[in-house]
């Protein structure tokens, strides 16, 4: 099997999380609005799974803004993707694998603008091969177009195999799986929850991931 690491992006290889809570602190701060409605901000997110336009219509009627949705979303995704940073230990673990001989590359849902912002932003992009974001290509995880698209730009083929490691049980290690990829699922503190396949392996975060790959 070649080796050929695939990752996803948001709450993988970056922080997403601890980015959209900056973003939420400095929304209130700017706003005027209490700290204690950070929490809320973030829970509404839904891990950024809420669709955008249903997220800011919350935030525009839970707190009487006078800002358009599309304004309040222009504003956010120009600025949220700038207080994103890399998970621990993630550049130099990328580096040290493709030092190994590994290709890298990113697989990411997400809009292109703010998954580029993101990748460019956090010194990811240094350290990777190839990317292929669903916003740009018209085509989502776990659809194996994603992947193809990601391991062509690497300079592989996807039928030679690789692996995928992402926090999303369909998505990641569903998608991945399809894909003909062995699959480490970063758990984030969760239980697998037992959907689909368990993934060939389980682990805490991207850095203890990248030490399952390079030991390979």
């Amino acid at each position: 099997m070649q080796r050929l690491a695939l990752f996803d992006l948001d709450n993988t290889l970056v922080d997403r999380a601890a980015g959209l809570r900056l973003w939420a602190v400095e929304f209130c701060e700017t706003r005027g609005l209490e700290a204690d409605k950070v929490d809320w901000i973030v829970e509404a997110d839904g891990d950024g799974l809420v669709p955008k336009e249903t997220f800011f219509a919350q935030l525009r009627g839970q707190f009487s803004l006078s800002d358009s949705v599309v304004e309040l979303w222009a504003q956010y995704r120009r600025r949220h993707p700038t207080l994103i940073s890399a998970s621990p230990g993630v550049l130099a673990g990328l580096a040290q694998l493709r030092r190994a001989g590994w290709k890298v590359g990113l697989v990411t849902n997400g809009f292109a603008d703010v998954q580029l912002t993101t990748i460019t932003s956090t010194g990811v992009a240094a350290h990777v091969d190839g990317w292929a974001i669903s916003g740009a290509e018209k085509v989502r995880k776990p659809e194996r177009k994603l992947f193809e698209l990601a391991t062509e730009r690497c300079g592989l083929t996807l039928s030679a195999g690789g692996w995928m490691v992402g926090d999303s049980v369909a998505a990641d290690i569903g998608g991945g799986q399809a894909a003909g990829l062995r699959t480490i699922w970063v758990d984030r503190g969760r239980q697998w929850p037992g959907q689909i396949s368990k993934p060939d392996h389980v682990v805490a975060d991207a850095a203890e991931a990248i030490a399952v790959l390079l030991a390979q």
